[in-house]
This record gives structure tokens, C-alpha cells and sequence, in this order.
């Protein structure tokens, strides 16, 4: 197995251990969230599925501040891995603020705004110039914000029960910044993401 791939697994496994420690022994009665994600750099709502496949993997968990019949008002957190063959791939934690409206029948309209920190490192070996030769030129990644805007659907399996699971698929937007300064800014990126909210940790007696 080759060396980026040990890297991508690595990421992969210490996101996964991170997520399920933190979630189980201080938010054990929130909800978790993971979603599996296909990363393009686009001009958002240009496209929606785009080929070939960066993938990526996000896991987090929401705060309940208001909620009525209809509506739901939160703030969540989550952190994050992506993939970008032969450009980057990358670590990141973002922080947003969620509102959805609720049906009846299970069907939420979703829409989210956020600030997030991403940290990147190339895919491609780095070489710097250094005394009439070209020398292979460690990689201590680069520092991004990356604000964003979501929105997306989900799907309330048990509408009737606050703590019912749900399947989601949001379209976020985001801009990587500084990308190139001097040269290009900002990069517009888009997520698509497939995931479900569970409540795995809850602990309240079941009735």
C-alpha cells in the first residue's frame, strides 16, 4: 500500500475514533450526524453531481435552541476530511447555524449558514530550489476559512417521536480563502452530502 493512501486511512480512522469519543462521553444526549460527500471546485448552483468523485466524510452533532411544530432553530458543530485527487486533501471543523422547517408527514427543508477553519495538504510531491537543486520540500499544509451556505432536504423516519432518525442530502457551498493570494483569492467549492442523524448515545429511559 502506497503512502498516500496510509495517509487517507489514517485521516479516515482518527476522525472516526475522535467523533465517537467526544459524541459518547460529552454529548450524550445530542444527536449524531454523519455524512458520506462528493467535493467540486465549481460556481455553486451551476452543477449538482460532478465527475469524478472527491469524496469526503463528516461527522457532528446539533444543539437544540428552538424548536416549535414546525420549525427548528440550532447551532452545530462538526469536523471533517476531503479528498481532492491531484489538488489537496484536507482536514476541517465547521460551525453553523441551522433552521428547518418541519412537515407533518417527516419532510424537512433545511437550510444552514457557517464559518469553518480547513487545513490543507497537497497530493502531489513538493519540491523547493535550494542551492542549485531541486530538493523534495516537506509539506506543512496550508491554513483556509471557509465560510459556507447549505441547503437540502431530510427525512424525519419517525415524524411523531422527537428523536427519530433522519436521512438528509444537502448541497453546501463554500469558498476556500485565501487560495493563491496574488494570483486567484478564493476558490468556490461545492459539497454534496448523503448522511443520516442518529441519537446512538441518548441515555433518557426509554417509556
Amino acid at each position: 500500500m502506497n503512502n498516500p493512501i496510509k495517509k487517507i486511512l489514517k485521516h479516515w480512522i482518527l476522525i472516526l475514533l475522535f467523533g465517537a469519543i467526544t459524541m459518547n462521553h460529552l454529548w450524550a444526549q445530542q444527536p449524531l450526524t454523519i455524512s458520506f460527500l462528493n467535493e467540486s471546485t465549481t460556481i455553486p448552483y451551476t452543477t449538482f453531481l460532478n465527475a469524478p468523485v472527491h469524496p469526503g466524510l463528516q461527522i457532528g452533532t446539533e444543539f437544540n435552541w428552538k424548536e416549535s411544530r414546525h420549525l427548528h432553530l440550532y447551532p452545530s458543530i462538526s469536523i471533517g476530511y476531503l479528498y481532492h485527487k491531484k489538488l489537496f486533501h484536507g482536514l476541517f471543523t465547521n460551525l453553523e447555524l441551522g433552521f428547518d422547517y418541519k412537515t407533518s408527514f417527516g419532510l424537512n427543508l433545511k437550510t444552514k449558514i457557517g464559518l469553518g477553519y480547513l487545513h490543507t495538504f497537497s497530493t502531489q510531491q513538493e519540491f523547493q530550489f535550494n542551492e542549485g537543486a531541486y530538493k523534495s520540500k516537506r509539506d506543512l499544509g496550508n491554513s483556509r476559512v471557509m465560510p459556507s451556505v447549505t441547503t437540502g432536504i431530510g427525512f424525519r423516519l419517525q415524524p411523531k417521536k422527537a428523536n427519530s432518525p433522519e436521512i438528509f442530502v444537502l448541497y453546501q457551498s463554500w469558498v476556500e480563502y485565501p487560495y493563491s493570494p496574488g494570483f486567484i483569492p478564493l476558490m468556490s467549492h461545492t459539497n454534496v452530502h448523503l448522511g443520516v442523524k442518529l441519537f446512538p448515545f441518548n441515555r433518557k429511559a426509554k417509556k
